[in-house]
């Protein structure tokens, strides 16, 4: 890769960028919205049309056709187990097998189907809502904003609720893969949790297919064993990424998003008066302070990009944190307006790999915060909330809140 005139040096591991990464953003879109990121030695795109428009340009494509997953160079075998997990991963994969991975379970992310969790959501909420202390400092990540996701995930899957640590710790280790500048120990952690995820999902398979349960694990295992459209490999892939999809991003924008209520002030519930408010309040924190800042694509073809014109095999950074702040799309990009007339976000990406858990997710968040926030209008910070060095998703290390009892 040639560098640019246009290159650039930030380290994502940097504690201010950490923190605060929309000044650095801010900084691309005054001079230039498409830059050479020199740490991650590859194009980036800011500005927000540009990436919505890159997003659903079928020259791009999320399959690395020249190397890992589907291709591992040499020098990965102590990725073996996670390359395996990844190479039959839908979001991995292009037309015609994305497609065909895509189809048999997107039936159950649609928003009919999404709808009928709704009680669920409401139930979890209370439930977890009773068991926070009352003038006491509690850490509401743990407390509340993880256990609702990952339950839900679990159950509509098919997966006990009883390994969620099990479950949460293999996620976070395999995530840890797309951390910038990540260590040997850093891989070995994550295919060493591919192995024992993969293990479980072997064994709770090879169970489940007796039990007649009514859930979607049930179902691709009849599609798998009618051996036409589902393989053992893509069967474990599909699996784990709905497992670490369906709870990872939703956990981070819980916290991201009660911390930008927060810090607004006044009474939280203003934003959560009808369903209809709830909706623009949660559209809202998705573009402010959205929990994946960079998804990346190879190039198939040439794409001209403006200043340069990408080859095939080269990678382009799409940075989906920085299209939301663009202020030649969003009229005072760096204000909470929930309801603005401009909102238009993509948080959720956009094309054939816009994400298919977003009816669940946005459900989650809007229930879930509603109900908070109409039980503990009185919720206040503890301590200012810190991000977490896990730069390309942004959510934060821990969020200590304490609730205010009026007397």
């Amino acid at each position: 890769m040639t560098t640019h005139k246009l290159s650039v040096s930030q380290d994502p591991r940097d504690p201010g960028f950490v923190q605060d990464p929309y000044r650095f953003y801010a900084g691309m879109h005054r001079t230039s919205p498409v830059f050479f990121w020199e740490e991650y030695g590859m194009w980036c795109v800011s500005g927000y049309d540009q990436v919505n428009a890159l997003l659903r340009d079928r020259r791009l494509g999320r399959e690395n056709r020249w190397g890992a997953p589907l291709n591992p160079a040499e020098g990965r075998g102590h990725l073996a187990d996670f390359d395996r997990i990844e190479s039959g991963s839908l979001l991995e994969r292009e037309p015609p097998a994305h497609t065909r991975l895509r189809t048999l379970v997107n039936r159950a992310f649609v928003s009919r189907s999404v709808e009928r969790l709704r009680p669920r959501i409401r139930g979890l909420a209370n439930q977890l809502i009773d068991a926070l202390p009352a003038n006491q400092p509690f850490d509401l990540l743990p407390a509340f904003a993880t256990p609702i996701p990952l339950t839900v995930i679990c159950e509509l899957l098919g997966v006990p609720v009883s390994r969620a640590d099990d479950l949460l710790n293999w996620s976070h280790a395999m995530c840890e893969m797309y951390v910038p500048q990540r260590s040997p120990e850093t891989e070995e952690r994550a295919n060493r949790a591919s192995a024992e995820f993969g293990a479980f999902l072997t064994a709770h398979i090879e169970e489940h297919r007796h039990n007649g349960a009514d859930d979607l694990l049930s179902a691709l295992i009849g599609v798998r064993d009618t051996g036409e459209k589902l393989s053992d490999d893509e069967l474990i892939s599909t699996c784990v990424l709905l497992l670490n999809a369906g709870h990872e991003a939703t956990v981070h924008q819980t916290g991201n998003a009660v911390k930008t209520v927060l810090e607004q002030g006044s009474d939280p519930r203003r934003f959560f008066t009808t369903p209809e408010m709830a909706a623009a309040t949660i559209e809202e924190a998705l573009r402010y302070d959205a929990p994946l800042h960079m998804f990346t694509r190879y190039a198939y073809e040439e794409v001209d990009l403006g200043p340069v014109t990408l080859k095939p095999g080269e990678q382009l950074a799409l940075l989906l944190g920085a299209a939301n702040r663009d202020p030649s799309a969003f009229e005072a990009p760096h204000e909470f307006r929930p309801g603005r007339a401009d909102q238009k976000n993509v948080s959720f990406g956009a094309g054939l790999h816009f994400c298919i858990g977003a009816p669940l997710a946005r459900l989650e968040l809007q229930e879930s915060l509603s109900l908070l926030f109409d039980r503990l209008p009185g919720l206040k910070l503890e301590t200012p909330p810190r991000y977490r060095d896990s730069y390309h998703f942004h959510g934060l290390e821990s969020l200590k809140a304490v609730q205010i009892q009026s007397r």
